[in-house]
């Protein structure tokens, strides 16, 4: 959940008069054929004060009614095509579309006809630029928002989100320090934890990392409920303790290993997990139960996302539990994927597994999918296989491979995480970016290397090539954002070397 929050809220502040018009937005009038002939009446226009409609708009798009806030904004500027608010807002609502560059542009016309006087804007495009990765002007657009208004708690939380893409980590903190000063929210608490987990200060990290679900627009962890959240205290009989596999695939795999640790202070536990995530979850913990649909769970006494074990547990830099191996493949499976791979790569031939694109809904995936083209420098390599564990839209990619290297496509052979996970176990070395399959590579102690954004997810820490999380793991650093095309042949030049050993 790390980075969730897109600070695209109104701030309540007077808003504009339509230039053209003082008090009014001309109506789209129907055409002449439509309208009754005999009577031919002189245009009519109905008064709406310019506040009212950007006000509404701005609903429609929270309530993300967007093609309703379209038809709206897009009338005013059918009439007024360098209204200052109407082109923010349309870009507003582009944004909310996934359309970031189309964005920018028409918040960059909304300042250059004269927004350039509220902070909102800024501080929007100051997001806007972020995930461009025009950090430079993000961060530009961001001081001048809390300069402009200094009482505003989203400016210096938006000024932390573009320190920490910077990895101006320290400059990223005393911003989200100064957000909390001015309001408690609960995004500038997320964005100080993270911060604080990458600096590798645990102990307070935990604390506002535990702010997440708290988060405006965030998906609940579970249905309410009246129970209390646990506190890490024994639980005695009939105390059933209720843990949620919470936030991606690969957080389960890496939080599951405080299951045994939790179980020694309740007896009585449930596991809620996806179905994708059930065979694994229950071959890995046999005597606890799981379950994979909300009506299922019954009556507990507490509960406990996986993603706050680590913060109960006490977890320290130098305490990880669980850092070498806990997830071993089923040996039939493993076997029967070894039978497989024998007859489809040469004997000789070291096998690498890849895998080039996360899922797509993760709020990091655009600076950490790549196309598999990016990896070509890998593939022209000699005395190699590469086996494609990658699942998802991403493998029609592979149709236009043009490598030298052989690639085995697995895509339709895999039926689930234990094809994955018994794949893996046939392998010499996991190539990824920064997904789940890394998760299950390190919890099984495979060797696996991880393309990791510049400015990473706080598990990975600052500067170090290596993690206490899995120490079979060796991460590769990008030397500027998103610039695969410098970390890419570092990776190549590394794997040229693994290979000729």
């Amino acid at each position: 959940m790390s980075g969730l929050s897109v600070s695209f809220q109104h701030s309540p502040q007077p808003q504009p008069t339509v230039a053209a018009a003082p008090a009014q937005v001309p109506v789209v009038q129907a055409p002449a054929a439509a309208r009754p002939q005999p009577a031919r009446p002189g245009p009519v226009t109905v008064p709406v004060p310019a506040a009212e409609i950007f006000a509404v708009a701005n609903e429609y798009i929270e309530a993300n009614r967007l093609d309703a806030a379209d038809r709206m904004i897009s009338h005013v500027l059918a009439a007024l095509p360098t209204q200052p608010e109407a082109l923010h807002t349309k870009g507003l609502i582009l944004f909310r579309r996934n359309r970031v560059a189309e964005a920018a542009e028409l918040m960059e016309r909304s300042l250059a006809a004269g927004g350039f006087g509220k902070a909102t804007h800024f501080r929007n495009i100051s997001e806007v630029y972020r995930l461009l990765t025009r950090l430079d002007e993000a961060l530009i657009a961001a001081r001048r928002a809390v300069t402009l208004d200094p009482a505003d708690p989203l400016g210096p939380f938006n000024l932390a989100m573009v320190l920490y893409d910077r990895m101006e980590i320290d400059a990223c903190i005393a911003a989200a320090r100064h957000s909390l000063d001015l309001r408690n929210l609960p995004q500038s608490h997320m964005k100080l934890g993270q911060a604080m987990l990458l600096r590798g200060e645990l102990a307070q990290g935990w604390e506002h990392y535990e702010w997440r679900y708290q988060i405006p627009g965030a998906a609940p962890l579970m249905p309410k409920s009246e129970q209390p959240q646990w506190d890490g205290r024994e639980l005695g009989p009939g105390q059933k303790l209720l843990l949620v596999g919470d936030q991606g695939f690969g957080d389960v795999v890496m939080f599951s290993r405080y299951i045994p640790w939790a179980r020694a202070r309740c007896q009585d536990m449930t596991v809620a997990c996806s179905s994708e995530m059930e065979p694994t979850l229950r071959r890995m913990f046999p005597g606890v139960t799981l379950v994979t649909r909300w009506d299922l769970i019954g009556p507990f006494a507490y509960y406990c996302p996986f993603s706050g074990l680590p913060r109960l547990h006490g977890t320290r830099l130098e305490n990880i539990p669980a850092a070498t191996s806990y997830l071993q493949a089923e040996s039939g499976r493993s076997a029967l994927w070894r039978d497989r791979l024998a007859a489809r790569v040469a004997p000789g031939q070291r096998r690498v597994a890849i895998a080039w694109a996360g899922r797509p809904t993760h709020n990091n995936d655009i600076n950490r999918t790549i196309t598999l083209d990016t990896l070509a420098p890998l593939f022209e390599l000699e005395g190699v296989t590469f086996i494609s564990v990658q699942k998802g839209p991403a493998t029609a990619q592979i149709a236009g491979y043009k490598g030298r290297a052989p690639l085995l496509n697995l895509d339709a052979e895999i039926t689930d995480f234990e094809d994955t996970i018994a794949i893996l176990d046939n392998v010499d070395l996991v190539v990824s970016v920064d997904t789940s399959v890394v998760h299950f590579a390190g919890a099984m102690g495979r060797k696996v290397w991880a393309m990791i954004p510049y400015a990473p997810d706080w598990r990975w820490l600052m500067g170090r090539e290596d993690s206490p999380w899995y120490t079979s793991l060796r991460l590769f650093r990008h030397l500027a954002p998103r610039r695969w095309d410098l970390l890419v042949p570092k990776v190549a030049e590394a794997l040229k070397d693994f290979i000729s050993r």
